[in-house]
């Protein structure tokens, strides 16, 4: 990739989980991996667990991506999925795409350490959004999560939001406690989504026109405009993806969506 063509593509937000920074976390590496290529990339300042308010976290993330400029590419891990699904019910801002890497289950009880279902009804947590997303998206789901310890939960969740779901395998929380720092998929999953909206922004242009079709549901297999999102695994990569088919306009606001 040139560096001209980096830098047309869209920004990158990164929306950590309930953590502090990490160097080793894959999303600080990936940041670091994009920026070195030329990508716009900015992230949401990670604040721990200290404080639990979830308002003030969706805030934060409505701060960082109104200050960007074009296209948005959202990614999201663990706890920054859940913050990513209730911002998207009040923003109004434009997104090409979320991925969303191993989101909690928030509504079971999770290990010691980690906030009680009393915190985290307390903090505006619960219960989880689970509006169809109003933009493309990527659940990427680990089948040995200790925060989400029912796969079949999270395979639900994703259904609810949209999303194309990935099977990742046992990859724990995919974390530095799983094993885990560098996530060389993350790239592949983002070039994904972005090339999804570069395939319908190049249709609007034959067309001379966009449509604006709002929340649909479109079962797998229809043709008609606009497509659904369904993700591609490359191969040799162990990973399988079972495509759900919700179908989204690259170019949707909020305001267009049934609440």
């Amino acid at each position: 990739m040139t560096m001209t063509t980096a830098a047309t593509m869209p920004t990158v937000l990164i929306v950590p989980g309930l953590r502090d920074h990490v160097d080793a976390h894959w999303q600080t590496l990936l940041a670091a991996d994009l920026k070195a290529q030329g990508r716009q990339v900015r992230t949401v300042p990670p604040m721990g667990r200290a404080d639990l308010d979830c308002a003030t976290k969706v805030a934060a993330i409505e701060r960082e991506a109104q200050a960007i400029e074009g296209p948005l590419i959202l990614v999201a891990h663990s706890g920054g999925c859940v913050m990513v699904a209730h911002w998207a019910r009040q923003t109004r801002r434009v997104v090409q795409g979320a991925l969303m890497a191993t989101p909690p289950d928030f509504e079971e009880a999770m290990p010691e350490g980690y906030p009680t279902l009393e915190e985290l009804r307390a903090g505006g947590w619960l219960p989880v959004p689970r509006d169809t997303l109003p933009f493309p998206s990527i659940v990427a789901a680990s089948r040995n999560d200790p925060l989400a310890r029912n796969y079949e939960r999270i395979a639900a969740l994703a259904g609810n939001w949209g999303s194309s779901l990935v099977d990742l395998g046992a990859v724990g929380h995919l974390n530095p406690a799983s094993g885990f720092g560098e996530w060389a998929q993350a790239e592949t999953f983002i070039a994904s989504l972005a090339a999804r909206c570069d395939k319908a922004e190049g249709s609007r242009a034959a067309n001379g026109s966009w449509p604006h079709t709002g929340r649909h549901w479109i079962h797998q297999g229809v043709t008609s405009w606009p497509r659904p999102f369904t993700f591609t695994q490359p191969a040799g990569t162990g990973l399988h993806s079972t495509g759900n088919s919700h179908e989204h306009d690259c170019t949707s606001r909020n305001d267009a969506r049934t609440q």
